[in-house]
């Protein structure tokens, strides 16, 4: 994991550790992506482990992760600037739901769009895929069975993008995610 000749940076590096092919990451306190929309504040202060493509790519990866406070999340992001990009994850809300979904950040303006999961999910595999501007975002608990999750468009899009995985605590911090078994290939979506 990160062997694979890709040049490889953190945005917002956090306290972590590589080891055995898994990425340990501890969150920092008021961290997030979020941009205007309802809010109306800007964020682009999360954690992200990214690497650039011009190529269509697939990439897939195991997100384990256990919320402690509302808005914690963790998983995916592609990414062109702070005001062009998209992220999915699972993100806690409480003890009886979290929710499972994807933000889409184009021109400036983040939307949010979600499905709620019990809490007790602390497991979520991410199978992102391109084909130019557009990407297909999947989610499995399992890494077999697949769902989609959403189809998007980057209309910033110039030929490149970052891709990689994030983390983020809004609110009081602390929290603790592994990622393992990424893999980086040509897109397959079809």
């Amino acid at each position: 994991m990160f062997n694979d000749g890709r040049e490889w940076y953190w945005l917002n590096e956090p306290q972590h550790t590589f080891k055995d092919g898994y990425l340990k990451l501890t969150c920092e306190t008021e961290t997030d992506f979020w941009q205007r929309t309802h809010y109306g504040f800007r964020r682009d202060n999360g954690h992200a482990l990214l690497t650039k493509v011009k190529e269509d790519f697939s990439l897939t990866v195991r997100c384990s992760f256990l919320g402690k406070f509302p808005y914690d999340q963790a998983g995916v992001m592609v990414r062109i600037d702070e005001e062009n990009w998209i992220k999915s994850s699972l993100e806690w809300e409480n003890s009886e739901y979290s929710r499972l979904g994807s933000v889409v950040t184009n021109l400036g303006y983040s939307d949010w769009a979600t499905r709620d999961v019990p809490s007790t999910i602390e497991v979520v595999w991410y199978r992102v895929q391109s084909k130019g501007p557009d990407i297909y975002i999947e989610t499995s608990f399992d890494g077999e069975k697949w769902e989609q999750l959403r189809v998007i468009h980057l209309h910033a899009y110039k030929g490149e993008v970052a891709i990689g995985l994030y983390a983020c605590s809004p609110h009081t911090g602390g929290c603790e995610v592994t990622f393992s078994n990424l893999v980086i290939g040509p897109s397959e979506w079809n």
